[in-house]
């Protein structure tokens, strides 16, 4: 039977009354009205196909983000779009960094890819070090780096990343740098290497409308490149109609959501600090995450994960990452009730393993 090894599953954890999902990384605020709206009303329009290149979203986009719109390239989903880079591309060798998302690994798998991996050190906070350059040979097609990294909440040193993208270009390797979560940093545009795509065709960048607008249940993500003959290629490996009506008009709705995502941003900042200090105290060790999520190390009790489901807790086991035990766990950020509720949860699931040892 097929494992799925991701955050989110409402579904296995269990019919569960109340269940808060503190495994899947969601803005707390919600999915907003106006995409809600715009949802609503673009059911009428299901009638016809969508359209194909997303040609209103993609211009919005564009504009929004200062790009040329023959950079963009909309899919179902990140997760989805990485599937397709997958085809597209065919490398042959790429280079990941260990701990990070599973579906980069399993995307090129698909394609016969031989995976090396950059392992992040715990004595570095988990961040990487210059020696990752000495990884950058000619021998790799691609290197895949997610910024900040899930499950880490790190973000890479921004003058390191630069050489890592310098290196690229030079020896011809795609570098894949996925910034889905870099709407959540507190300096976004100072991290974000969106301004080099027009000077390096080798950059790739993957984005999605997920994480920001709360919005997983209509899949929506994309790439920028200014590498045209990607963008094409993107197109001719997968169906035309890749992206739903609901779906682009939902996008369309929330780019106009500014003071949303703001608000997001400093609630999560907030709530991160809240989370972190009640964390530090109960005995884990965090690691500075600069996202919507908390990556921390507690290891005692084991089936922690288990334990808290019994409380209506669901958290997502970092046991399955490369290059991490059993004790690592990541949670989102949400909003102060569900947060305070979280710890006192977590407290007492303490309490009760103590009570039990003695």
């Amino acid at each position: 039977m097929y494992t799925y090894v991701h955050g989110g599953d409402v579904y296995t954890a269990g019919g569960k009354k109340n269940l808060v999902d503190y495994s899947a990384n969601i803005n707390p605020l919600g999915l907003p009205q106006s995409v809600k709206k715009a949802i609503v009303k673009s059911l009428g329009g299901c009638v016809d196909y969508p359209d194909p290149f997303c040609r209103r979203l993609a211009a919005k986009l564009a504009s929004f983000l200062a790009v040329p719109q023959e950079y963009i390239f909309f899919s179902n989903g990140a997760a989805d779009v990485l599937f397709k880079l997958a085809l597209a591309l065919c490398p042959k060798k790429a280079l990941l960094l260990a701990p990070t998302f599973a579906d980069y690994e399993k995307a090129l798998r698909s394609v016969d890819c031989e995976i090396s991996y950059y392992n992040l050190q715990e004595a570095n906070n988990f961040e990487p070090q210059p020696d990752i350059l000495t990884q950058l040979t000619p021998e790799l097609d691609m290197v895949v780096i997610c910024n900040p990294n899930n499950p880490t909440g790190k973000l890479i040193d921004k003058a390191l990343l630069q050489k890592i993208i310098a290196k690229c270009g030079e020896l011809n390797i795609k570098i894949l740098i996925d910034e889905c979560f870099m709407d959540f940093v507190a300096e976004e545009k100072a991290y974000s290497m969106i301004s080099l795509l027009a000077a390096n065709k080798q950059l790739v960048i993957l984005k999605a409308f997920t994480k920001t607008y709360a919005m997983p249940g209509l899949r929506l993500g994309y790439c920028l490149t200014a590498d045209n003959a990607l963008v094409l290629r993107l197109h001719e490996v997968g169906q035309d109609w890749n992206v739903s009506t609901p779906a682009q008009e939902a996008g369309l709705a929330a780019l106009d959501e500014t003071e949303y995502v703001k608000k997001a941003k400093e609630l999560i900042a907030k709530e991160r600090r809240y989370l972190t200090a009640a964390l530090n105290s109960l005995g884990a060790k965090t690691y500075g995450s600069e996202a919507n999520y908390i990556f921390f190390k507690l290891q005692q009790p084991q089936d922690l994960k288990e334990q808290l489901v019994q409380t209506g807790f669901l958290i997502r086991s970092c046991a399955n990452y490369h290059n991490l035990a059993g004790f690592f766990y990541r949670i989102a950020v949400k909003r102060h009730a569900d947060n305070v509720r979280f710890i006192k949860a977590l407290k007492e699931v303490q309490n009760a393993f103590t009570d039990g040892d003695n």
